[in-house]
Order: C-alpha cells, then structure tokens, then sequence
C-alpha cells in the first residue's frame, strides 16, 4: 500500500475546499484551483482537524489491482498537497540569463527576451502566471499551480539552455552547469 497517499493533507487557514464526488475546488489566498481526480481513489474532507484524505479500495483485490490503486492513491494525494500548498503559499522558480549583451523585459503581459539571434523572442505569459523582473537578467515566475509555473520556466530555459562550453544561456538560478574543456584547452598538434 502507498505510504505517502495514507498521509492526511493538513488544511491551512484560509484556505476553502469543496469537494463533490471526484471534483476537488480549492481556494485560498494566492488563487483557485480546481481539478477531477481518477475514481478508483476517494477523497474525503475532515472538520475536525481540518484535513483531507485519499481513500484507496481495500478488499479481496488482486496484487496487481492492489499496486494500481496505491499508485493512484499516492499520485491523488500529491496532486492535492501541490494544489492546498499552491493556493496558500504559492510556487515560484527563478531564472538567470548569462552571456554578453543577453537581456530581458516584460512588455505588458509579453516577456521578450534578446540573447543571442537574430530577432527577439517573444513569449506570451499565460493566465494564472506571474513575472517579476528585478533586473534584466533575473526572471522570477510565480503562481498556484505548480505544473503551470515548472512548464513555463521550462519553455523560458529551453529557449537557450545554458552552454556546457562556454556556460552563456539560461538556468535555473543554483543550478550548476559543469563546462567541458574546448579543443584548444586539450594541448592537442
């Protein structure tokens, strides 16, 4: 059985849940979610203390059917920690740009980036997103949804991945980007 899905998802204040049958509406401080779940798993809100839990079949199950309905027991109860924790607190991920003359600005709900080609790129922020920019090469993306925010920090990095010969692109602020030696760096004829 799921160790993680048997775990009860502590209810901050502030924070509403309504839940009817397989669809789960949440709402707090930072936004609200809302989200149908599988049916093979329950979701069942307690008052007192305030939690919810996710209820997996139990009874003369097959191994294999058992396996299936832990798996959708802990990925429920993940789904819907990310979701409380989201509209409570929030998510955000933040981005660097390195390399000479590569900059970006945010032009109403556009984030245009210059860094490198021959034209700018232009990104459309989508709804439910948040960018802040304290200078031109610091990205902060902030919002509830967990999976909005990770998607559109990627599409940001994917743009120029940071470069293992050089290091110029854009990462995830802390993350370490190993360089490679060039070929003039090896000592070779």
């Amino acid at each position: 059985m799921s160790r993680n899905g048997k775990k009860p998802i502590p209810i901050p204040g502030g924070v509403t849940i309504q839940v009817q049958g397989r669809q789960v509406k949440i709402e707090g401080a930072k936004g609200k979610l809302e989200d149908e779940f599988r049916p093979e798993v329950q979701i069942v809100q307690d008052s007192t203390p305030s939690q919810l839990r996710v209820i997996a079949p139990e009874g003369e199950l097959s191994r294999k059917s058992q396996k299936i309905f832990s798996q959708y027991q802990g990925l429920t109860r993940s789904l819907l920690f990310n979701m409380v924790q989201g509209v409570h607190e929030g998510f955000r991920k933040e981005l660097d740009i390195h390399g000479t003359g590569y900059t970006a600005k945010l032009q109403g709900r556009e984030v245009v980036l210059n860094i490198g080609f021959c034209h700018p790129i232009i990104l459309k922020i989508p709804e439910g997103i948040q960018v802040e920019m304290a200078n031109p090469r610091h990205i902060l993306v902030t919002g509830c949804c967990k999976q909005q925010v990770g998607q559109f920090a990627a599409n940001i990095r994917a743009i120029r991945p940071p470069s293992v010969y050089l290091g110029k692109g854009i990462r995830y602020r802390g993350e370490i980007v190993r360089q490679k030696p060039t070929k003039n760096m090896l000592g070779g004829d």
